[in-house]
């Protein structure tokens, strides 16, 4: 296989309720210790059913005023800058970055040739 896809994330108007939708829904536990209502599903603290970690992680949180939000999966690279020009090259539409989000962890998003979002990550998230 090449680059896995090693986070998803689901943005909407209300990040709270999301989580409490998709809590219920599918039992995540979720981690809110950060000041962007961003909560983190550790895939650790959210075992299959048998008890296996069967999961990537992923967050849900609450999008940037005037913006409906989004769900998108990212994919782990080596270099976000790279992977974003190669992206382009092939058609895709760069939306974003690179960024760095926290120390050790930088950002992108690209739109496929069919205006699907993909985010890129370096680093661990």
């Amino acid at each position: 296989m090449g680059q896995p896809v090693v986070h998803f994330e689901i943005m909407g108007k209300d990040g709270a309720a999301l989580r409490e939708y998709y809590a219920s829904l599918f039992g995540w536990a979720f981690d809110t210790a950060n000041p962007m209502d961003y909560g983190t599903v550790d895939p650790k603290q959210n075992p299959t059913n048998d008890g296996r970690v069967g999961s990537i992680g992923g967050g849900v949180g609450t999008a940037p005023e005037g913006y409906d939000g989004h769900l998108t999966f990212y994919i782990a690279v080596d270099d976000v800058e790279a992977a974003l020009a190669r992206a382009e090259s092939l058609g895709g539409k760069r939306l974003m970055g690179p960024f760095t989000v926290t120390e050790g962890i930088e950002i992108g998003q690209f739109a496929d040739p069919e205006g699907h979002m993909v985010g890129l990550v370096r680093g661990s998230m």
